[in-house]
């Protein structure tokens, strides 16, 4: 056995469960959190210039960026989660083969996404909401992060996803956050009238510099750890043998549809609030952004976690990934309500953080209350949805996906909104985390139950 199989085994199979929690979900939550710090960033730099117009090009184009994440998901947890359960039963030829058919494809999707948005340009900013005033602005954050950003934005994503697969979670978000701090530095630079003064097209050109820099990184990490990861990248291990492909998609393509209803939420959500003006726009994507803040944590430790379950489901060791489920849950919830009572105290003075205008904070803090009440089920969410992607169950978490937009959350955006106009709209998610919760608890416990009987059965 080499020495970092070695270090693989101690990580799923032995090392005590606080420690292998820690090791596998802070990397993940640091890099999570910098992604959301270097959204935020542009956010702020942008609300520097004091223009709701620039602002709300950049809430406006949030949807398509988001899908980004339906092909991150699509092969990037669909192929991380078969291999952590290649690892799991030793059948190591499988996980180059998933990690070479999950690169390539994801190569292929973003230059997809870069010929649609350059081909259909002016009806797609039609359908995300951009108005005469906001086209220009809108039209060129979208030039550099998707016309021509979707690749190395989506391809860093993937290879985070591939390496975190097999316990390098450190690698995986150092290769992120470079990424992101990157973005954090150049933001100014192209923003601001003492730099380039390019406006939220400025924010656009380091988001798509900085994913540039983060997929170098990848590549040069692959290269050097060679012999030593089972990642690859090689296109002569790209297969479809022995339904790899199904296998891949049986987790990611549920995972990827739950996104894309992410993006239709996002979209309907933000063609309502256009309807009240571009300070409602800027409001209402300031306060989102704030409040996804602690969002990522929760997505972080499910992301973090699912090498680890994966692992110990496929290996038969059921106690300990039910353990590191539980720890996880009991650590990320307690973390996020109080995060959630710090946003209800202080609403309106972290909106006045991102935009020194009255009308935009009051808007903006009122929505922040509303929208982080949503923080507490969603954790219960996140990490059953994670157990599902992680156990190979495709089908509950397509299950999930749709009940959670179709079902809940897009048909309580129109309710919400016409029971009261505007600061409806931030009631549908708390609705639909909190429906969604209760159904995930007696799903999880059914499933468990499921599991402890087959256990007893061996002994």
């Amino acid at each position: 056995m080499s020495q970092s199989q070695g270090t693989r085994t101690e990580l799923f199979e032995t090392m005590p469960l606080p420690r292998a929690i820690a090791s596998l979900t802070v990397p993940t939550i640091l890099s999570s959190l910098v992604m959301v710090l270097y959204n935020l960033a542009d956010t702020w730099f942008v609300g520097m210039l004091n223009d709701p117009v620039q602002n709300a090009a950049v809430t406006l184009a949030a949807p398509v960026l988001l899908a980004f994440n339906a092909v991150n998901n699509l092969f990037g947890v669909g192929g991380s989660s078969l291999m952590s359960r290649a690892l799991g039963s030793k059948e190591y030829d499988t996980v180059h083969r998933a990690s070479a058919f999950s690169f390539w494809c994801s190569v292929v999707g973003g230059a997809l996404i870069s010929l649609l948005c350059i081909t259909f340009n002016s009806g797609l900013l039609g359908m995300l909401g951009a108005t005469d005033v906001t086209y220009e602005a809108t039209r060129g954050y979208l030039g550099w992060t998707v016309c021509l950003g979707a690749m190395p934005a989506i391809l860093n994503v993937v290879m985070a996803y591939l390496v975190r697969s097999e316990g390098a979670s450190l690698h995986a978000s150092i290769g992120t956050m470079s990424g992101c701090l990157l973005n954090m530095i150049l933001d100014p630079i192209f923003i601001l009238p003492q730099g380039l003064n390019m406006g939220a097209a400025g924010a656009g050109c380091a988001t798509f510099l900085s994913n540039c820099v983060a997929c170098i990184y990848f590549f040069v990490l692959l290269r050097v750890r060679r012999g030593k990861t089972l990642v690859c990248i090689d296109p002569r291990k790209f297969s479809i043998k022995n339904g790899l492909p199904s296998k891949v998609l049986g987790v990611g393509f549920p995972a990827c549809i739950q996104n894309l209803l992410n993006v239709t939420g996002m979209t309907i959500l933000n063609n309502f609030a256009a309807g009240y003006g571009a300070s409602a726009v800027a409001a209402l994507g300031i306060a989102q952004k704030v409040n996804n803040v602690p969002l990522q944590i929760a997505l972080g430790f499910s992301q973090g976690i699912m090498p680890l379950i994966s692992y110990n489901y496929a290996s038969g060791n059921f106690r300990r990934m039910k353990k590191a489920f539980t720890g996880s849950l009991v650590m990320v919830e307690s973390l996020l309500v109080a995060v959630m009572c710090l946003y209800l105290g202080f609403a309106g003075n972290i909106i006045a953080m991102f935009m020194d205008n009255p009308e935009i904070i009051s808007i903006g803090s009122r929505l922040l209350r509303t929208l982080c009440l949503a923080m507490p089920p969603l954790v219960m969410d996140f990490m059953a949805v994670g157990v599902f992607q992680a156990l190979g169950m495709g089908r509950n978490a397509l299950a999930f996906a749709i009940m959670r937009k179709i079902v809940l959350e897009i048909p309580a955006l129109f309710v919400f909104n016409y029971i009261e106009p505007l600061y409806g709209l931030a009631w549908a998610q708390p609705f639909a985390e909190t429906v969604l919760a209760i159904i995930s608890i007696f799903v999880l416990i059914k499933l468990f139950n499921r599991l402890n009987s087959e256990e007893r059965a061996k002994l």
